[in-house]
């Protein structure tokens, strides 16, 4: 790493940390209405948020020009709370006197458990992510979480920190990580996965009706060790730290089309995308529009 990149991460890690250490000082809440309230501000005057808008423009044009715009503040508002809830995810649960997230499924989960499969969650970037973990752990289930790693090694620390207090461990993307999670679900551990990116090496797989690079590892996966696949839905209840979460019945391997590995592969994958759009034109302001999940956005 150069003099220069060390420098920049080093002047991030001293903004990044202190606004993280200044938001855990505050009460959950304030923290959280401080976060929706500054991106509300500032991200749509961003250049990145025209991204967003080409995206509404041509995936949800029904939502016409006033709706896209309401819904770009929404996608705002949801980021700044979600990064400012991040000091204080150990505060979420799904009971108790301040239970933050009406959860449902925990059938489902007990019911991998006792058949002793493995058990494989797929989320997306919606509402607070990580409240799908918080959640699998108030069920009884502690999860791995596949991620990827901070570019910054400063703000890699925050990663552990703030997930670490949620999850049985993180696992980074990439070859490392594969083994890892091989291993994980050898020894009968949950991981947990959002799926909603784009993953170059990827294969194509609609989403939204357009082909999209999408990461096959999780249906190679459950199909190798047959796991539980189980779907979570995440959705901000109103502009509050406040939650529903709902983890979906597994996935019916065979009732998948295809016979050959690679089609039922492909058919999980087509399958994880539909209720990935399902839910995301239910809640358009809640998902990470920034992103550029498709090759030519």
């Amino acid at each position: 790493m150069s003099l220069a990149a060390r420098l920049r991460y080093f002047l991030e890690a001293i903004f990044v940390v202190g606004l993280y250490r200044l938001l855990g000082l505050l009460p959950l809440d304030t923290a959280s209405a401080i976060g929706g309230a500054v991106a509300r501000a500032i991200g749509p005057l961003l250049p990145l948020t025209r991204r967003a808008r080409r995206n509404l423009e041509r995936f949800m044009p029904e939502l016409g020009a006033e709706g896209i715009e309401a819904t770009l503040v929404e996608m705002w508002d949801n980021l700044g709370r979600t990064a400012a809830e991040y000091p204080h995810l150990h505060k979420f649960a799904i009971d108790g006197a301040d239970a933050r997230i009406a959860a449902a499924g925990g059938e489902y989960i007990d019911a991998a458990k006792k058949a002793g499969r493995p058990i494989i969650f797929y989320a997306g970037h919606l509402a607070n992510w990580e409240m799908g973990t918080v959640t699998a752990a108030g069920f009884g289930t502690r999860v791995m979480l596949v991620y990827r790693e901070a570019n910054n090694p400063h703000v890699e620390k925050l990663f552990h920190e703030g997930r670490g207090a949620i999850s049985a461990g993180l696992i980074p993307k990439g070859k490392k990580g594969a083994k890892l999670a091989i291993e994980a679900l050898k020894a009968g551990k949950a991981l947990g996965m959002l799926l909603d990116q784009k993953m170059n090496d990827g294969v194509a797989v609609p989403f939204f009706g357009v082909p999209a690079m999408t990461a096959p590892a999780v249906a190679a996966l459950a199909l190798r060790f047959n796991c539980a696949l189980l779907p979570v839905r995440i959705e901000r209840l109103g502009r509050a730290a406040r939650f529903a979460v709902t983890v979906g019945a597994p996935m019916d391997f065979a009732a998948l089309s295809g016979g050959s590995d690679k089609e039922r592969q492909m058919a999980i994958l087509a399958a994880i995308n539909a209720d990935l759009e399902k839910w995301i034109r239910a809640r358009p302001g809640q998902w990470l529009w920034l992103h550029r999940r498709w090759p030519d956005a």
